[in-house]
């Protein structure tokens, strides 16, 4: 009878035991922890939010840990692989005001509001719930890198892209491509763009300042700053305004062959003039054109200049 209680209690003791041990948790230096109660006793709300570099901390037993990002991050709208978050490659297409497809490339950087109170909100709203990932799984903001960007690609980058498409949308294509003007006329000379790439930069970041706490439900991003990268025409609009600065070119490089002529014929009839003022200068002149090493020069006859053979 002993032997069996022991037995039975031996069986208790180890799931115990196990839910002991693993209800330490600690963090790392760029990561926050919000813990929920999981044992079967408990229910599943927040029980504690740890903050980022602690050490080992009792979270209860069974308890489920959530680790989410705690330094600054970055997300990559770009058509470069090498540069590209791991949902891939992905340009934002905006038009502009006079219909032409802007390619749009840039980053925004944010960083995870740490509040305890506000973690623990964006975790009941978004942790709880899975995103699907660039490989179709679902996956929960708190799986990693991947299950943090396929959270960020369907809560926050519609966000980004409508905050992109109204600012661009108000602009003309020369405004932010300089090079757009010669789509026109390759007379037109390309205007610098910088101050507006910064306008529609400081306008994207105040209506992000403004729609993303709106549409996520919380002021859950913090340091939200968007930079412009990149502006690219569309391929076929692209090769029209190289064919237009392949042109311009090639009338610039006629011009300068035209005013080359004009300058040579002046200088010639100039020279002209002064041999019919000075004949003996023209005679001078030609005998400075001599070869080198001549022996016999007789103006008028055919053999007027002889060489000497080496």
């Amino acid at each position: 009878m002993r032997t069996a209680l022991a037995i039975a209690a031996a069986i208790l003791a180890i799931p115990l035991i196990i839910g002991a041990l693993g209800g330490m948790e600690s963090t790392g230096g760029g990561e926050v922890a919000v813990v929920r109660d999981g044992g079967p006793l408990d229910d599943n709300k927040v029980r504690q939010v740890i903050d980022p570099g602690s050490g080992l901390t009792w979270t209860g037993m069974w308890s489920a840990v959530h680790l989410y990002p705690a330094q600054q991050r970055f997300y990559t709208i770009t058509a470069d692989a090498r540069r590209a978050t791991v949902l891939g490659v992905d340009v934002v297409t905006v038009p502009s005001s006079d219909g032409v497809n802007l390619g749009i490339e840039g980053t925004l950087y944010f960083t995870l509001n740490l509040d305890h109170e506000t973690l623990k909100k964006f975790d009941d709203k978004y942790g709880t719930r899975t995103f699907r990932a660039g490989d179709d799984n679902s996956l929960h903001p708190w799986d990693g890198d991947e299950g943090w960007s396929a959270f960020f690609g369907q809560a926050v980058r519609p966000v980004i892209d409508n905050a992109l498409r109204g600012q661009i949308g108000a602009m003309r294509c020369v405004e932010l491509v300089p090079s757009c003007s010669l789509l026109k006329s390759s007379a037109l000379q390309p205007q610098d763009s910088n101050a507006n790439i910064t306008k529609v930069q400081d306008a994207v970041n105040a209506t992000l300042a403004r729609d993303l706490p709106v549409m996520l439900g919380g002021s859950f991003l913090t340091g939200l700053r968007f930079t412009l990268v990149k502006v690219t025409l569309p391929a076929d609009v692209q090769k029209a305004v190289d064919r237009s600065l392949t042109a311009a070119a090639a009338v610039s490089e006629a011009e300068a062959k035209v005013a080359q002529a004009k300058a040579e014929a002046a200088a010639n009839l100039a020279r002209q003039n002064g041999y019919d003022k000075c004949p003996a200068c023209a005679e001078i002149e030609k005998l400075r054109s001599l070869p080198q090493g001549i022996t016999v020069y007789a103006p008028g006859n055919p053999q007027s200049v002889v060489i000497p053979s080496r």
